[in-house]
């Protein structure tokens, strides 16, 4: 009787648990065939053709941003292209899959994603957070902070899953599938960009007042007045240095890593023959290193210098 009982109270959890796994994928299945129809429908275009008829392969053909949606309003641009949509993938992933853990109850030996998600939480909060803020900015910001890590992150991940997504259709008129991030697209990291910009800046001068906040360039003590100018001129060039710095560094390093793996996917391809094949190696080198290290440890980066400029912005020593 004990056994029986024992097993008819288990039941109700293994079920609840298989449930939940199949909404789980099914959920990523209705997401990727979703994107397909999608793309195909909105995200082709014909091939590049040279005078022979045969299709010109060009690397930078990947990162073209074609109108999938067009809602020019005039005074601002809104429309959907490959970028935005998979901005709006990223951010889907994300309150997805937030939801789903909350919804799903916190367990006190955490399983499966919640493992995942308080895996992230914790790393944003010991190692970004706590490294660059304190006190109130800690509790006010840790949430900005943990959220551009995260979305950051995200981003840089999927751009490594091959999607149809291509500037091409080979098949049925669904795209070929195509790595791209949208933090590849120096749009995107300069809008990033310029909110860390702008929250640090509101927060120095809230903290210090507008004057106060422009005192803080200059240099405290006994120095010549030319000197103490010339580190003006240089405290506001670094201002500005900082948006630049934030942007470009995530938009190059993913740039350049889907530009490596392209052209050595691409060389291979190509030559048609044997001899491609040592191409496909350093291609395969190429994913793995940007994959596993330069997508994780961009968003780290990125999420840090945020917290970092909020910190600086605020601090009453310079």
């Amino acid at each position: 009787m004990t056994d029986a009982t024992a097993t008819l109270a288990e039941s109700p959890v293994e079920l609840k648990k298989s449930g939940t796994f199949k909404k789980v994928a099914w959920g990523f299945v209705g997401l990727l065939v979703g994107w397909t129809i999608l793309a195909a429908f909105l995200g082709h275009n014909e091939p590049l053709k040279d005078a022979a008829g045969e299709v010109v392969f060009k690397p930078q053909d990947e990162f073209g941003l074609k109108t999938w949606v067009n809602l020019d309003l005039g005074w601002i641009d809104m429309s959907i292209n490959k970028a935005v949509a998979y901005l709006m993938l990223s951010s889907l992933i994300c309150i997805l899959v937030g939801i789903f853990v909350v919804r799903g109850g916190l367990k006190i030996r955490p399983t499966g994603a919640q493992n995942v998600v308080e895996l992230l939480y914790d790393f944003a909060d010991k190692q970004i957070a706590k490294q660059t803020l304190s006190g109130t900015m800690l509790r006010k910001y840790y949430p900005f902070i943990g959220t551009m890590f995260l979305f950051v992150l995200v981003n840089n991940m999927i751009g490594f899953v091959p999607l149809p997504s291509g500037p091409h259709a080979s098949l049925w008129g669904v795209p070929d599938l195509a790595l791209y991030a949208a933090t590849a697209n120096i749009n995107v990291t300069v809008g990033l960009a310029l909110i860390s910009f702008l929250v640090f800046n509101y927060e120095g001068i809230k903290e210090h007042g507008v004057f106060g906040y422009v005192k803080t360039f200059i240099p405290s003590g006994k120095m010549h007045p030319f000197m103490k100018a010339m580190i003006f001129g240089i405290e506001m060039l670094s201002i500005i240095l900082r948006l630049v710095s934030l942007a470009v560094r995530l938009f190059a390093n993913l740039l350049a890593g889907h530009l490596l793996i392209i052209m050595a996917t691409g060389f291979s391809l190509l030559l048609a023959s044997y001899v491609g094949a040592v191409a496909i190696p350093f291609g395969l080198f190429f994913y793995l290193f940007e994959w596993v290290l330069i997508a994780g440890l961009q968003a780290f980066i990125f999420a840090m210098l945020s917290g970092l400029y909020i910190g600086f912005a605020t601090s009453h020593a310079h």
